[in-house]
């Protein structure tokens, strides 16, 4: 169901989000029982969790009010010039982390990772900072928190998740820097999810591949490092584009 999570924002009071780890759902679940039972809220949740195995972390300090928001700073990268943010969602996060580590490993490129726990919740508050600065033209600007969470790390950004590439492109015209998203569109399949993650290029790879596209189209890399990292993955350039299949 790779839109079910864009499908989640067209209702006003669905509250969506997509957690990667057993912390971010506490948190999630947590605030949902305070706004709903307590403040008796005309809301309701869809949150998606995902049926895979993997080791969960401790809550990091101070990313409640980010888990809530929609985004927020999972870790950080190495201290060099050239550099690339990564954004990772769900299950897809460790992918992301996998990526990060290959990056800075293999090509000398640090990135700081980013987890996403709500895309919609980041374009509402987008939105809603942006109708008030309409209608409030001699006031300061209010600044959309996905801007000012992101605005602070240079290099351009690139976001996967299991959804469609529709769900992280909601939030595109604030992020500051060129963004690059990869997603499941395209018809279901009944695979291994290592094989369904290689068939829709959400993988470690192909984040790998794209961060090293978007610093070269950036000019901090030459396009011969792409082609070589397309090559090391056995990546074929050739392959039909998952959503025609």
């Amino acid at each position: 169901d790779g839109h079910s999570q864009l499908l989640a924002t067209v209702v006003p009071n669905c509250v969506a989000y997509d957690p990667a780890y057993a912390c971010e759902l506490a948190v999630i679940v947590h605030d949902g029982l305070r706004r709903m039972y307590i403040e008796q809220e005309g809301i309701f949740y869809y949150v998606t969790c995902m049926n895979e195995n993997y080791p969960h972390p401790a809550l990091p300090e101070g990313a409640t009010a980010g888990i809530l928001k929609g985004m927020y700073l999972l870790r950080s990268g190495g201290r060099r010039k050239v550099r690339v943010n990564l954004i990772g969602s769900g299950t897809i996060l460790r992918e992301v982390l996998a990526a990060a580590e290959v990056l800075e490993q293999e090509f000398g490129v640090p990135a700081d990772v980013f987890s996403a726990t709500s895309y919609s919740e980041l374009r509402r508050d987008a939105l809603d900072a942006e109708r008030w600065n309409m209608l409030h033209p001699e006031d300061p600007p209010r600044i959309p928190y996905v801007r000012e969470l992101l605005g602070q790390y240079p290099g351009p950004f690139v976001a996967a998740s299991d959804y469609m590439r529709i769900v992280p492109d909601q939030v595109r015209q604030w992020v500051p820097g060129r963004f690059h998203v990869l997603g499941t569109d395209g018809y279901g399949r009944s695979d291994s999810r290592t094989a369904l993650r290689g068939f829709f290029e959400v993988d470690r790879r192909y984040v790998v591949v794209a961060a090293l596209k978007a610093l070269a189209d950036d000019g901090k890399l030459d396009a011969a490092t792409v082609r070589s990292a397309i090559e090391r993955f056995g990546i074929d350039p050739e392959k039909p584009n998952p959503v025609t299949v």
